[in-house]
């Protein structure tokens, strides 16, 4: 999940992700590949030849301007059809202090989720050899136990699709001290998070679930996943410069590159270790990506080495989960992209400095994969990349028919809406409200998703083109409104299959809500400053007297000033970690976190406990004879914002378990 800026960064796709690929225009069928796709295209208008010379020249003239832009100390580019390089190029520095150049055979770049993929291939190796399968409950293949919910086991197949149904845990997910590093199973043990959807029913992009997939691998096989994988994809591919180690082996530990925060000024960030290490682990070099790539577009197999069958690669590659078949789906492990009548199909990878991407598209037997070594690298470089060379070799003609539909129809989908891809019993809840984001449509018919641009920053608009789907208008990107059995609309499907946004009650809305709590810390905030400021006139009294208090009044006992200064303070200290932890270049909660927790649990306990004394002072006051009315008001206003920020910090879990 790298504070609150971080967490999002992981969380990447988490809300209306613009994926880095998009729909066709014309929706394909729910099977390997769409309808309208052929291996063998005829050249297009505009259309460029995918050969050396032209990659190099595309490739020249936007990764420097892409590593000038965002600050970006370097890139690895690989690009392969039919087996053959067609371009393997480094741009910019692997170390700036030295200034090392990128080598895209040599340098080693941290790949995170593109993890997921190897522990994948692990997983349907056993499956192969029926150790494993892939519908049974995993809680036989483990040696504790998840905990049983919903009446309903979690499967491998689920782990595989991301619809397992945990809910988030980002606590200890990247260190950078190696000494700091968590064992496989006790983090699994550590940081089991609570489950939230009913196994299969709802995608939640899950790193805990590929952790638990990993072990499982080394439950079965009997050697530890890193080395596992080691001997059963890296050395029969030769990919001799990729490991699961963390930090690498003495062999390869000078060829990782630093990885760089958001201003490259700033030191290195350092090794990221990434827990759990199955989802995130993964170090190589564009060169040897490719050979993995190649032996998945070859059926499983390379130079005589198969790693895989190709019945079980052609399996892994069938859609396993989709809202529509209008949208790209999830296969088992890979999930697709669609652009110009193009199946992508890979995965992406974030950590705090790295961001890479691998896909390939089987049709055509294409590969491309890149990475950066810098926190820039994040949003608009990797989905630049995609659009710009699809849409240069493999163009195609954008046919947009929109329908017009009742007002009332295209009102349905409006709302607040949150990701399936959080945490509702940990402090990451709050979270969830901060990153909601409003549907609405306009008199003209048009939705509007709040805060969705597109890479020019413009706010994409979406207009409907079939039932409950719209399309993004000069565009690609599709969402989905997915019903209830009452025909409600409870949830909005996306390009990137793996997770989904759900709708958020009404007094969960994030603005009115937190326009209360303002509200709130603003009267206490005036209950704080108050005899501070009756203090400083009978210090400096000027030239007035100081008003004698009117008949009737009373003054606010000191339980209810205390307990104001509790409130003030512990918000204050929240919108403080958030300031400072809020940058995408900052490290997660690690469990040296805890006591910080512990603290906050201590804080909050004190300011409810004093709240109950707050509320008690205004029910007494009402009862009381004599009182002027603007002192009942001031107990009541008092009692109000106390009780409001009690219910905030309950519900939000500002009071909770000390894991986040």
């Amino acid at each position: 999940m790298h504070g609150f800026g971080v967490v999002c960064l992981l969380l990447a796709p988490a809300l209306f992700a613009q994926a880095q690929v998009s729909p066709v225009p014309a929706g394909p069928a729910a099977h390997a590949q769409p309808a309208d796709v052929k291996t063998e295209a005829a050249p297009f208008p505009g259309q460029h030849a995918l050969e050396s010379a032209d990659l190099e020249a595309f490739f020249d003239g936007i990764i420097p301007l892409q590593l000038e832009r965002s600050d970006i100390a370097g890139a690895s580019v690989l690009v392969m059809q039919n087996g053959q390089v067609l371009l393997e190029k480094g741009y910019g520095y692997a170390d700036l202090k030295s200034k090392k150049p990128v080598d895209p055979a040599t340098t080693v770049f941290r790949l995170a989720s593109i993890s997921k993929l190897f522990t994948w291939v692990s997983v349907m190796q056993l499956v192969e050899q029926g150790k494993l399968d892939l519908d049974t409950d995993v809680n036989q293949y483990l040696d504790f136990q998840i905990r049983p919910a919903f009446s309903k086991p979690i499967t491998l197949r689920n782990l595989m699709t991301h619809t397992g149904g945990f809910e988030e845990e980002i606590r200890d997910i990247i260190v950078t001290n190696p000494s700091h590093a968590i064992a496989l199973r006790d983090f699994l043990i550590r940081n089991q998070p609570q489950r939230v959807f009913v196994p299969g029913t709802i995608p939640a992009y899950s790193n805990y679930g590929v952790g638990l997939a990993g072990y499982i691998v080394q439950r079965a096989s009997g050697e530890p996943f890193e080395q596992y994988v080691e001997d059963h994809i890296f050395t029969p591919l030769r990919m001799s410069r990729s490991t699961f180690y963390q930090p690498p082996p003495s062999a390869l530990r000078k060829l990782p590159s630093e990885g760089y925060p958001r201003s490259t000024e700033k030191p290195a960030i350092g090794f990221e270790v990434f827990n759990p290490m199955p989802a995130g682990g993964v170090s190589s070099t564009a060169a040897d990506m490719g050979r993995f790539g190649q032996a998945l577009l070859n059926g499983g197999e390379l130079d005589g080495n198969r790693i895989l069958k190709p019945e079980t690669l052609a399996a892994m590659w069938t859609p396993q989960f989709r809202a529509s078949d209008q949208l790209p789906a999830i296969c088992m492990g890979f999930y697709e992209g669609w652009r110009n009548q193009l199946r992508w199909i890979g995965h992406e990878g974030d950590l705090v400095a790295f961001h890479s991407l691998f896909m390939l598209e089987p049709s055509r037997k294409l590969l491309l994969f890149i990475s950066y070594n810098s926190a820039g690298g994040a949003a608009r470089p990797r989905p630049e990349i995609v659009d710009m060379f699809t849409d240069r070799y493999f163009p195609g003609e954008m046919k947009q028919t929109f329908l017009s539909v009742p007002r009332k129809e295209l009102t349905a989908i409006e709302g607040v809406y949150q990701s399936s891809r959080r945490a509702d019993s940990t402090r990451l809840k709050l979270l969830s409200l901060l990153s909601q984001r409003a549907a609405t449509v306009d008199k003209e018919g048009v939705l509007h998703l709040e805060d969705i641009k597109d890479l020019r920053n413009h706010p994409i608009q979406w207009k409907p083109i079939g039932k409950d789907l719209w399309q993004e208008v000069d565009g690609q990107r599709r969402v989905f409104a997915i019903r209830d059995k009452t025909g409600q609309i409870v949830r909005l499907a996306y390009d990137f299959p793996g997770v989904q946004a759900q709708r958020v009650a009404w007094y969960e809305y994030r603005n009115p809500l937190l326009t209360a709590v303002a509200v709130s810390l603003l009267i206490l905030l005036a209950v704080v400053l108050a005899p501070v400021i009756r203090a400083a006139r009978r210090v400096f009294p000027g030239h007035r007297p100081l008003p004698a208090p009117q008949p009737g009044t009373r003054w606010l006992p000191w339980t209810t000033q205390v307990a104001a200064v509790v409130w003030v303070v512990l918000f204050a200290a929240l919108w403080r970690v958030a300031a400072v932890t809020g940058a995408d270049d900052s490290l997660p909660p690690t469990s040296a976190w805890d006591k910080y927790f512990v603290l906050a649990n201590f804080v909050t306990a004190l300011a409810l406990g004093l709240s109950f004394f707050v509320v008690f002072s205004a029910v007494r006051v009402w009862s009381r004879t004599g009182l002027r009315h603007i002192t009942m008001v001031k107990y009541s206003l008092v009692a109000a914002a106390c009780v409001m920020l009690s219910w905030f910090a309950i519900h939000w879990h500002l009071l909770g378990p000390v894991r986040i």
